[in-house]
Protein backbone atom coordinates (compact mmCIF):
# COMPACT_ATOMS: atom_id res chain seq x y z
CA UNK A 1 0.00 0.00 0.00
CA UNK A 2 1.00 3.58 -0.54
CA UNK A 3 2.13 5.95 1.74
CA UNK A 4 -0.51 8.09 0.12
CA UNK A 5 -3.10 5.04 0.45
CA UNK A 6 -2.48 4.91 4.62
CA UNK A 7 -2.65 8.73 4.70
CA UNK A 8 -6.39 8.62 3.12
CA UNK A 9 -6.80 5.34 5.46
CA UNK A 10 -6.12 6.84 8.16
CA UNK A 11 -7.72 10.45 7.85
CA UNK A 12 -11.18 8.07 6.96
CA UNK A 13 -10.98 5.96 9.79
CA UNK A 14 -10.13 9.48 12.06
CA UNK A 15 -13.52 10.89 10.87
CA UNK A 16 -15.38 7.43 11.44
CA UNK A 17 -14.32 7.93 14.93
CA UNK A 18 -15.78 11.39 15.09
CA UNK A 19 -18.70 10.67 13.53
CA UNK A 20 -19.15 7.69 15.85
CA UNK A 21 -18.62 10.29 18.84
CA UNK A 22 -21.00 12.49 17.65
CA UNK A 23 -23.51 9.89 16.91
CA UNK A 24 -23.42 8.61 20.20
CA UNK A 25 -23.87 11.86 21.73
CA UNK A 26 -27.08 12.71 19.05
CA UNK A 27 -28.38 9.23 20.00
CA UNK A 28 -28.43 10.13 24.00
CA UNK A 29 -27.67 6.30 24.59
CA UNK A 30 -29.58 6.23 28.00
CA UNK A 31 -32.62 7.88 26.34
CA UNK A 32 -32.45 5.82 22.86
CA UNK A 33 -32.38 2.61 25.01
CA UNK A 34 -35.59 3.33 26.91
CA UNK A 35 -37.08 4.39 23.78
CA UNK A 36 -36.28 0.90 22.12
CA UNK A 37 -36.49 -0.96 25.38
CA UNK A 38 -39.70 -0.24 27.19
CA UNK A 39 -38.41 2.98 29.05
CA UNK A 40 -35.18 1.21 29.75
CA UNK A 41 -35.86 -1.52 32.70
CA UNK A 42 -36.99 -4.91 33.63
CA UNK A 43 -39.58 -5.72 35.59
CA UNK A 44 -38.21 -7.24 39.18
CA UNK A 45 -41.05 -7.36 42.17
CA UNK A 46 -42.91 -4.88 43.83
CA UNK A 47 -41.98 -3.40 47.48
CA UNK A 48 -44.60 -1.69 49.61
CA UNK A 49 -44.96 2.31 48.63
CA UNK A 50 -43.11 4.75 50.91
CA UNK A 51 -43.66 7.96 51.13
CA UNK A 52 -42.59 10.36 48.15
CA UNK A 53 -42.88 7.53 45.71
CA UNK A 54 -44.34 8.14 42.37
CA UNK A 55 -47.88 7.16 42.06
CA UNK A 56 -47.44 6.16 39.24
CA UNK A 57 -45.59 3.28 39.54
CA UNK A 58 -47.92 1.71 42.25
CA UNK A 59 -49.18 -1.95 41.59
CA UNK A 60 -52.60 -1.57 41.46
CA UNK A 61 -53.35 -5.18 41.24
CA UNK A 62 -51.28 -6.33 44.25
CA UNK A 63 -52.20 -3.46 45.90
CA UNK A 64 -55.60 -4.35 45.56
CA UNK A 65 -55.33 -7.90 46.40
CA UNK A 66 -53.05 -7.18 50.13
CA UNK A 67 -54.92 -4.19 51.12
CA UNK A 68 -51.56 -1.36 51.19
CA UNK A 69 -50.50 -0.12 48.78
CA UNK A 70 -47.61 -1.28 46.56
CA UNK A 71 -45.67 -0.08 44.32
CA UNK A 72 -43.33 -1.93 40.84
CA UNK A 73 -39.58 -2.19 41.05
CA UNK A 74 -37.83 -2.83 37.81
CA UNK A 75 -33.98 -3.41 37.20
CA UNK A 76 -32.36 -0.89 35.12
CA UNK A 77 -30.74 -2.44 32.37
CA UNK A 78 -28.51 -0.22 30.35
CA UNK A 79 -26.50 -2.34 28.14
CA UNK A 80 -28.00 -1.66 24.22
CA UNK A 81 -27.01 -4.58 22.08
CA UNK A 82 -26.62 -4.09 18.23
CA UNK A 83 -26.54 -6.39 15.22
CA UNK A 84 -25.46 -5.95 11.26
CA UNK A 85 -27.34 -7.71 8.98
CA UNK A 86 -25.47 -6.74 5.91
CA UNK A 87 -26.56 -7.31 1.96
CA UNK A 88 -23.01 -8.05 0.09
CA UNK A 89 -24.77 -9.52 -3.36
CA UNK A 90 -23.99 -8.49 -6.63
CA UNK A 91 -27.00 -6.05 -6.61
CA UNK A 92 -25.16 -4.08 -4.17
CA UNK A 93 -21.82 -3.52 -6.25
CA UNK A 94 -23.75 -0.90 -8.27
CA UNK A 95 -23.70 2.31 -8.41
CA UNK A 96 -23.18 6.06 -9.87
CA UNK A 97 -20.66 8.52 -8.92
CA UNK A 98 -17.56 6.35 -7.70
CA UNK A 99 -19.51 4.96 -4.65
CA UNK A 100 -21.38 1.61 -4.93
CA UNK A 101 -24.67 0.45 -2.67
CA UNK A 102 -21.74 -1.95 -0.91
CA UNK A 103 -19.61 0.87 -0.05
CA UNK A 104 -22.24 2.75 1.43
CA UNK A 105 -23.66 -0.36 3.73
CA UNK A 106 -20.34 -0.58 4.57
CA UNK A 107 -19.35 2.75 5.59
CA UNK A 108 -22.75 2.52 7.85
CA UNK A 109 -22.22 -0.51 9.25
CA UNK A 110 -18.68 0.65 10.13
CA UNK A 111 -20.25 3.22 11.91
CA UNK A 112 -22.60 1.48 13.85
CA UNK A 113 -19.55 -1.00 14.85
CA UNK A 114 -17.52 2.32 15.84
CA UNK A 115 -20.98 3.64 18.28
CA UNK A 116 -20.68 0.04 19.67
CA UNK A 117 -17.53 0.21 20.75
CA UNK A 118 -17.00 3.93 22.12
CA UNK A 119 -20.41 3.01 23.81
CA UNK A 120 -19.22 -0.38 25.44
CA UNK A 121 -22.24 -2.22 23.84
CA UNK A 122 -22.13 -6.09 22.39
CA UNK A 123 -22.03 -5.84 18.84
CA UNK A 124 -23.22 -9.15 16.83
CA UNK A 125 -23.19 -9.40 12.44
CA UNK A 126 -24.27 -11.15 9.47
CA UNK A 127 -22.82 -10.35 5.86
CA UNK A 128 -24.32 -12.66 3.14
CA UNK A 129 -24.21 -12.45 -0.53
CA UNK A 130 -25.54 -15.76 -2.39
CA UNK A 131 -24.17 -17.27 1.08
CA UNK A 132 -23.39 -16.27 4.51
CA UNK A 133 -19.69 -14.93 4.01
CA UNK A 134 -19.58 -13.83 8.10
CA UNK A 135 -21.23 -14.19 11.13
CA UNK A 136 -20.60 -13.73 14.51
CA UNK A 137 -23.35 -13.37 17.71
CA UNK A 138 -22.58 -10.23 20.05
CA UNK A 139 -20.11 -9.86 21.94
CA UNK A 140 -18.47 -6.70 24.00
CA UNK A 141 -14.95 -5.07 23.60
CA UNK A 142 -12.59 -3.04 21.57
CA UNK A 143 -11.22 -6.20 20.16
CA UNK A 144 -14.12 -7.51 18.75
CA UNK A 145 -14.96 -4.61 17.31
CA UNK A 146 -11.70 -4.58 15.06
CA UNK A 147 -12.31 -8.10 14.25
CA UNK A 148 -15.62 -7.16 13.04
CA UNK A 149 -14.38 -4.26 11.32
CA UNK A 150 -11.42 -5.89 9.29
CA UNK A 151 -14.60 -8.09 8.09
CA UNK A 152 -16.05 -5.31 5.92
CA UNK A 153 -12.36 -5.24 3.89
CA UNK A 154 -12.89 -9.04 3.01
CA UNK A 155 -14.82 -8.72 -0.06
CA UNK A 156 -15.61 -11.53 -1.96
CA UNK A 157 -14.95 -11.12 -5.66
CA UNK A 158 -16.05 -13.94 -6.88
CA UNK A 159 -19.56 -13.75 -5.62
CA UNK A 160 -22.41 -15.80 -7.56
CA UNK A 161 -25.86 -14.25 -8.41
CA UNK A 162 -28.40 -14.18 -5.89
CA UNK A 163 -29.59 -12.93 -2.11
CA UNK A 164 -30.22 -15.20 0.58
CA UNK A 165 -31.51 -12.34 2.23
CA UNK A 166 -34.29 -14.09 4.14
CA UNK A 167 -32.04 -16.78 5.30
CA UNK A 168 -30.00 -14.32 6.79
CA UNK A 169 -32.58 -12.59 8.53
CA UNK A 170 -34.25 -16.51 9.90
CA UNK A 171 -31.02 -17.32 11.17
CA UNK A 172 -30.48 -14.58 13.50
CA UNK A 173 -33.42 -15.22 15.34
CA UNK A 174 -31.39 -17.64 16.09
CA UNK A 175 -27.80 -16.08 17.00
CA UNK A 176 -29.44 -13.95 18.75
CA UNK A 177 -30.08 -14.64 22.28
CA UNK A 178 -31.17 -11.37 24.10
CA UNK A 179 -33.04 -8.44 22.69
CA UNK A 180 -31.19 -6.16 20.33
CA UNK A 181 -30.97 -3.41 18.19
CA UNK A 182 -30.85 -4.94 14.53
CA UNK A 183 -29.61 -2.89 11.24
CA UNK A 184 -30.82 -5.06 8.15
CA UNK A 185 -28.87 -2.90 5.54
CA UNK A 186 -29.79 -4.05 1.70
CA UNK A 187 -31.21 -2.65 -1.59
CA UNK A 188 -34.49 -5.53 -1.01
CA UNK A 189 -34.01 -6.08 -4.47
CA UNK A 190 -35.46 -9.35 -4.17
CA UNK A 191 -38.97 -10.87 -2.83
CA UNK A 192 -40.19 -13.03 -0.25
CA UNK A 193 -38.57 -10.99 2.93
CA UNK A 194 -41.41 -9.66 3.96
CA UNK A 195 -42.24 -12.90 6.79
CA UNK A 196 -39.01 -13.31 7.76
CA UNK A 197 -38.31 -9.68 8.53
CA UNK A 198 -41.70 -9.35 10.81
CA UNK A 199 -40.33 -12.97 12.48
CA UNK A 200 -37.00 -10.77 13.16
CA UNK A 201 -39.11 -7.93 14.48
CA UNK A 202 -40.93 -9.52 17.05
CA UNK A 203 -38.28 -10.07 18.87
CA UNK A 204 -35.84 -7.33 18.18
CA UNK A 205 -36.14 -3.98 17.48
CA UNK A 206 -35.33 -3.61 13.64
CA UNK A 207 -34.03 -0.96 11.44
CA UNK A 208 -34.67 -1.34 7.66
CA UNK A 209 -31.89 0.61 5.54
CA UNK A 210 -32.39 1.02 2.23
CA UNK A 211 -29.43 1.67 0.03
CA UNK A 212 -30.55 3.98 -3.04
CA UNK A 213 -28.71 5.47 -6.08
CA UNK A 214 -29.32 7.64 -7.93
CA UNK A 215 -29.91 5.98 -11.12
CA UNK A 216 -32.51 3.86 -9.32
CA UNK A 217 -34.92 7.20 -9.52
CA UNK A 218 -33.10 9.26 -12.63
CA UNK A 219 -31.63 8.60 -15.49
CA UNK A 220 -29.32 10.58 -17.91
CA UNK A 221 -30.39 11.47 -21.13
CA UNK A 222 -27.64 10.15 -22.94
CA UNK A 223 -29.49 8.17 -25.93
CA UNK A 224 -30.16 4.69 -26.18
CA UNK A 225 -27.67 2.64 -24.05
CA UNK A 226 -27.31 -0.83 -22.60
CA UNK A 227 -28.23 -1.81 -19.13
CA UNK A 228 -27.26 -5.00 -17.28
CA UNK A 229 -28.96 -6.77 -14.91
CA UNK A 230 -26.01 -8.18 -12.20
CA UNK A 231 -28.18 -10.95 -10.76
CA UNK A 232 -29.47 -12.42 -13.72
CA UNK A 233 -26.73 -11.37 -16.20
CA UNK A 234 -29.37 -10.38 -18.60
CA UNK A 235 -29.35 -6.96 -20.87
CA UNK A 236 -31.40 -4.51 -22.26
CA UNK A 237 -31.13 -1.59 -24.68
CA UNK A 238 -33.14 1.46 -22.90
CA UNK A 239 -34.06 4.88 -24.69
CA UNK A 240 -33.12 7.26 -21.97
CA UNK A 241 -33.49 9.69 -24.24
CA UNK A 242 -37.30 9.79 -23.86
CA UNK A 243 -38.58 11.65 -21.71
CA UNK A 244 -41.46 9.23 -21.20
CA UNK A 245 -39.27 6.54 -20.41
CA UNK A 246 -37.09 8.83 -17.75
CA UNK A 247 -41.05 9.56 -15.96
CA UNK A 248 -42.02 5.89 -16.23
CA UNK A 249 -38.49 4.83 -14.70
CA UNK A 250 -39.10 7.23 -11.92
CA UNK A 251 -42.44 6.84 -11.26
CA UNK A 252 -41.55 2.91 -11.04
CA UNK A 253 -38.98 3.83 -8.80
CA UNK A 254 -41.10 6.12 -5.98
CA UNK A 255 -43.99 3.24 -6.56
CA UNK A 256 -41.28 0.52 -5.28
CA UNK A 257 -39.94 2.80 -2.50
CA UNK A 258 -43.29 3.48 -1.27
CA UNK A 259 -44.38 0.18 -1.30
CA UNK A 260 -41.06 -1.24 0.61
CA UNK A 261 -41.91 1.57 3.38
CA UNK A 262 -45.13 0.29 3.50
CA UNK A 263 -44.31 -3.29 3.97
CA UNK A 264 -41.42 -2.56 6.91
CA UNK A 265 -44.06 -0.55 8.97
CA UNK A 266 -46.46 -3.55 8.33
CA UNK A 267 -43.80 -6.07 9.66
CA UNK A 268 -42.93 -3.64 12.79
CA UNK A 269 -39.54 -2.33 12.20
CA UNK A 270 -38.72 0.98 11.25
CA UNK A 271 -37.67 1.57 7.01
CA UNK A 272 -34.43 4.39 6.69
CA UNK A 273 -32.99 4.93 3.48
CA UNK A 274 -29.75 6.16 2.82
CA UNK A 275 -28.53 6.79 -0.88
CA UNK A 276 -24.98 6.65 -2.00
CA UNK A 277 -24.43 10.11 -2.47
CA UNK A 278 -25.22 11.18 1.37
CA UNK A 279 -23.07 10.67 4.56
CA UNK A 280 -24.64 7.73 6.29
CA UNK A 281 -23.71 9.42 9.61
CA UNK A 282 -25.86 12.80 8.93
CA UNK A 283 -28.56 10.65 7.82
CA UNK A 284 -28.64 8.36 10.95
CA UNK A 285 -27.72 11.40 13.08
CA UNK A 286 -31.19 13.31 11.77
CA UNK A 287 -32.93 10.04 11.96
CA UNK A 288 -32.11 9.69 15.74
CA UNK A 289 -32.98 12.57 16.82
CA UNK A 290 -36.10 13.03 14.78
CA UNK A 291 -37.20 9.80 16.63
CA UNK A 292 -36.75 10.72 19.87
CA UNK A 293 -37.96 14.38 20.00
CA UNK A 294 -41.45 12.71 18.32
CA UNK A 295 -41.90 9.77 21.03
CA UNK A 296 -39.59 10.75 24.33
Amino acid sequence: MKEDDYEQLYRRAKKMRINAKSLINTMQMGAFQSLYYGHGVEFSGVREYLLGDDVRAIDWNVTARIGRPYVKLYLEDRELQFFLIIDRSLSMRTGSGGKSKLDCANETGELISLVAEQSSSPLGAVFFSNEIEFACAPKIGKKHVQFVLTQFENINEKVKAGSILINALTGSVKLLKKRSLVFVISDFRIDGWKDSLAYLALRHDVIAVRINDSLDSELPDTGSIPFMDRESGKHKIFPTSSGLFRRAWRDADTQRRKEWKSACLRCGCMPLEISTSEDPAIVLSNFFTAKLSNEI
